[in-house]
């Protein structure tokens, strides 16, 4: 498999596919297909896999595109922003916001990561329920705006705004932590809470979260009656 992301702001990954290879993704995620390509609908798991799922609002089932001979599949991103490949190791994890999962080859495992602490759940901006993708395989995300990555050491914290945190390797904790200083809460103008996530491991940090996106669209979106 060879791929490339291309588009800049607008992004689309093009994946070359041999013959029997197979890359997945959420039901009817491909955008165009050229060569040889079987598609399939499955299921995602078992039952509490699908549970999980169902209460996150993703599908409970998938398309898998399974090349024939030499073929090309290409996935586009479904707002302006960046598409993210990352080779995961057999058990490696990336936790991300739940609608970053754009495509995958099939070995990797795409399940549901709920918030253990209340606060990061209720104000940390990603919500009690996340996606996590495990390997071995290539996985390909795409995040809003673009993405800036750090590479925290053990103990290391990175402080941001809530909302912003795209997706983390699972050996990361992310938690809230209250603004100080009451002048900074009623006049900073950055809220109450900031997002911490701690190392060791990589954290991508978006420009443009879905709340970012809510308020700059919300002029031009029309009520229906």
């Amino acid at each position: 498999m060879r791929y490339q992301i291309e588009g800049g702001s607008l992004p689309a990954v093009v994946i070359q596919l041999d013959a029997g290879e197979t890359i997945m993704s959420e039901l009817a995620g491909r955008t165009w297909a050229k060569g040889p390509i079987e598609t399939e609908t499955r299921g995602t798991g078992g039952i509490g896999k699908s549970i999980g799922r169902m209460f996150s609002g993703e599908s409970l089932f998938m398309s898998h595109y399974t090349a024939k001979g030499p073929a090309e599949i290409g996935f586009a991103s479904s707002f302006a922003g960046s598409i993210i490949a990352r080779e995961l190791g057999p058990g490696e994890s990336l936790i991300c916001q739940k609608s970053a999962f754009l495509c995958s080859t099939s070995g990797v495992d795409l399940s549901i990561f709920f918030q253990k602490k209340l606060g990061a759940g209720f104000f940390g901006g990603e919500g009690f329920i996340m996606q996590k993708v495990t390997g071995p395989g290539v996985v390909f995300l795409e995040l809003d705006g673009y993405v800036k990555e750090y590479d925290l050491a053990a103990g290391e914290e990175l402080v941001c705004d809530t909302g912003v945190l795209a997706l983390m390797d699972a050996s990361c904790k992310m938690d809230i932590r209250m603004v100080k200083g009451l002048k900074n809460k009623l006049f900073g103008g950055e809220g109450l809470v900031d997002t911490v996530i701690t190392g060791p491991g990589k954290a991508y940090i978006q420009t443009m979260s879905l709340a970012h996106l809510g308020g700059i669209l919300s002029p031009y979106i029309v009520q229906k009656k």
